[in-house]
């Protein structure tokens, strides 16, 4: 079955626009997933970087790194297990402050599943699991894990992704409850050289004030996918809002090619 998303494009645009958006602040991946995949026993490089430009920076624990002017580099290596079934890894998550210090801040490693698609089909869905370690300059509990559902569908030039998020704490001196955040994608491809959307990240809460949408950090980004030969960009210029102390916020992730 299809599905004719040119009908329903400018009220999804304008849903997306309105959406209020969360994401940590300036985490080390500003990413919606969606169902690209490593053929079976194929290596994956992706570079994730970002960088805030300008915000508000009150530490919510001692030691806490300020958010503002840091920039972040994390490669991220994945390999096709089968071709349903993707492992990968963060190493390292790194960060170079607003004083120039750089730093090793941790590691992260994750496994990702699409769901088989028949001939055909437009959609897709599949899910993603990580668990990840941090210093304490970046989180005060170190232990960390997030369940991210996963479906979108493509129709002609647009694509629209949707991730479902469960974030929890493993282990540290403050767990608390667990949070849940929608992120969402909305792109349209003009030929094979660029696709221009936008990717917000929208929290709900967590399991004590689901729906508290004021407390939530928002951002929605404008971005551009392209390729320069065999090399991949996704750009994006991020504008925060609501709790989120980052008011704007660069990123950039980088497909390098080293297992064609």
């Amino acid at each position: 079955m299809s599905f004719d998303f040119r009908a329903w494009a400018p009220a999804v645009s304008l849903a997306l626009a309105c959406l209020p958006a969360a994401a940590r602040a300036a985490p080390e991946e500003i990413q919606v997933y969606m169902d690209e995949m490593n053929a079976r026993g194929k290596f994956g490089l992706d570079v994730h970087t970002n960088y805030v430009a300008s915000g508000d920076f009150t530490p919510s624990y001692p030691g806490e790194q300020s958010n503002v002017h840091r920039f972040r580099v994390t490669p991220e290596f994945s390999y096709g297990l089968t071709p349903d079934l993707e492992l990968g890894a963060y190493l390292p998550l790194t960060t170079l402050d607003n004083r120039g210090r750089f730093t090793v801040s941790g590691e992260k490693v994750r496994i990702k599943y699409i769901f088989p698609k028949a001939e055909g089909q437009t959609w897709f869905a599949g899910a993603n699991f990580e668990l990840g370690r941090v210093q304490h300059r970046l989180d005060v509990n170190p232990w960390n894990a997030e369940l991210k559902m996963i479906f979108g569908f493509r129709s002609g030039p647009w694509t629209v992704a949707f991730n479902g998020n469960t974030d929890f704490t493993v282990s540290g001196p403050q767990p608390g409850p667990v949070s849940f955040d929608v992120d969402t994608k909305i792109s349209y491809a003009f030929g094979k050289a660029v696709s221009l959307g936008l990717e917000s990240y929208n929290g709900i809460g967590d399991s004590r004030h689901l729906g508290d949408f004021g407390n939530n950090d928002q951002t929605l980004f404008a971005t551009a996918d392209t390729s320069i030969g065999k090399w991949d960009l996704n750009l994006g210029v991020g504008r925060g809002y609501g709790a989120n102390p980052d008011r704007w916020i660069l990123k950039a992730i980088i497909g390098v090619p080293i297992d064609d």
